[in-house]
């Protein structure tokens, strides 16, 4: 089973171009179930049934499982069996007639202006460490794009002079995204000021690097984000896509259109970029709530 996984990861890759995040999180969800295969003695996919796959879900759900996680499992799962009868591995699929546990779409948690503002303010321009901070958190706020995005965006795809930059996103798919004069503001004093030290006479074809002068990480990216938040006292929990969320927010508050938003976050589903309007109306109804004179 484990060289079938293999197989079918290799295809993710090679063939769909899948972002090394999801391949990595589909072999976690498929070695879990693989697993729970093999305590249950079955040691091979053509032994698998409907009922194993249901009796998965309800052992993930006993564990205190969410719903969108065994959700996430199962579509795992779903993928690898299809892939597995289209290469004729297997002559049926025993996920064809399982629906994905029921769903609730959860709220992102955003900042206020205020909160961006502040946060904002907190790394010191005067170091270079402080000056490529900026130019980070001014980036992500200016443009929407993930942690693991900007972790991988090269100096060659930032076009200051008329202010966009190009994303490679999710399954490798493209998207040209505008600068603000700030993020330009930002970027541009790093690069003249700060990259130059930290890449020490070597070279990268990665923006934003690391004290090593290496491209910085995703995980270190998060970290940054945290940090900054805490020393602006900002009690929200922070998650890596908290500025990714404010930006949709705030520019949805102001006025945008979703097509356009959903079209700089790299949605292929409209339906994802949809959760954003769930929080205007939240606050139009905590504005009402505050203001309204029979609340």
């Amino acid at each position: 089973m484990k060289e079938f996984i293999d197989t079918f990861l290799n295809y993710l890759s090679v063939e769909r171009g899948l972002a090394r995040n999801t391949i990595i999180s589909y072999h976690k969800d498929l070695d879990v179930f693989v697993d729970f295969l093999n305590r249950h003695h079955i040691d091979t996919l053509s032994k698998t049934t409907k009922n194993e796959v249901i009796n998965f879900m309800l052992y993930q759900k006993d564990k205190g499982l969410a719903a969108n996680s065994i959700a996430r499992h199962l579509a795992a799962i779903k993928v690898f069996y299809r892939f597995l009868v289209r290469e004729r591995i297997l002559s049926s699929d025993p996920t064809s007639l399982i629906d994905s546990p029921k769903l609730w779409k959860k709220v992102p948690q955003v900042l206020s202006l205020n909160e961006v503002d502040a946060l904002l303010a907190q790394p010191n321009i005067r170091d270079r460490q402080g000056i490529r901070d900026k130019a980070i958190l001014e980036t992500i706020y200016a443009t929407g794009m993930r942690v693991s995005e900007e972790a991988n965006l090269r100096i060659a795809n930032v076009n200051l002079d008329i202010g966009f930059l190009r994303c490679i996103g999710k399954g490798n798919k493209e998207r040209v995204i505008p600068l603000g004069k700030k993020a330009v503001s930002s970027i541009t004093r790093y690069i003249q000021q700060s990259r130059p030290k930290l890449l020490k006479g070597k070279d990268s074809e990665f923006l934003f690097l690391n004290r090593s002068g290496k491209r910085i990480s995703r995980q270190s990216l998060w970290k940054l984000i945290k940090k900054y938040a805490r020393s602006a006292r900002i009690k929200k929990p922070i998650r890596p896509h908290i500025l990714r969320h404010s930006f949709a927010t705030h520019l949805l508050e102001r006025g945008a259109d979703l097509r356009s938003v959903q079209e700089m976050l790299g949605h292929a589903n409209i339906s994802t970029t949809q959760i954003y309007t769930h929080i205007n109306k939240d606050r139009l109804k905590t504005i009402h709530k505050m203001f309204h004179p029979r609340p």
